[in-house]
């Protein structure tokens, strides 16, 4: 019976072990590029690849801004950011960025039935190459999430 007990204690150690890990993994690299390569393979463009430079940039401006105010660096690169009062993962960022790909036109090259789609935009441009993202805390206990790309968009068609 004991043998059995620690077993069973074994396998729930397990099974609890591989379910955090999941829930953390969306953070991980592969889930910002897998968001967004989802996104850009759908539209034919060519796949990000992670850029540390890009994380770092990311990282060091979410170090100066823990009231998480969704205001852009003004920086050289192309960004996207968000922010949830509650726990936000990655993965739901994007998520949140690529939905908007429904305000987008693709006949009329411009954003449609008042919606934002900016942000779906930065994700597919098909001249960005690079992607580097960060993810921290809030003051208030909320999530702040940026991407930066590179090269930012310029004036050509995102697609």
């Amino acid at each position: 019976m004991e043998l059995s007990n620690k077993i069973s204690s074994v396998l729930v150690f397990l099974v609890a072990l591989s379910l955090l890990h999941s829930i953390h993994a969306q953070d991980a690299i592969k889930d910002f590029l897998n968001g967004h390569n989802f996104a850009r393979k759908a539209v034919g463009n060519k796949p990000l690849e992670w850029d540390p430079v890009l994380e770092q940039y990311a990282k060091d401006y979410a170090a100066k801004h823990k009231d998480c105010q969704l205001t852009h660096t003004g920086g050289p690169y192309g960004e996207n950011l968000a922010m949830s009062p509650i726990e936000m993962y990655g993965l739901d960022a994007v998520s949140m960025w690529v939905g908007e790909k429904k305000y987008y036109s693709y006949e009329a090259r411009n954003c449609v039935g008042g919606g934002e789609c900016g942000h779906y935009l930065q994700v597919i441009w098909n001249t960005s190459t690079h992607l580097g993202c960060a993810k921290m805390k809030c003051d208030t206990g909320g999530t702040w999430i940026g991407c930066n790309y590179n090269p930012p968009p310029k004036g050509d068609l995102p697609y």
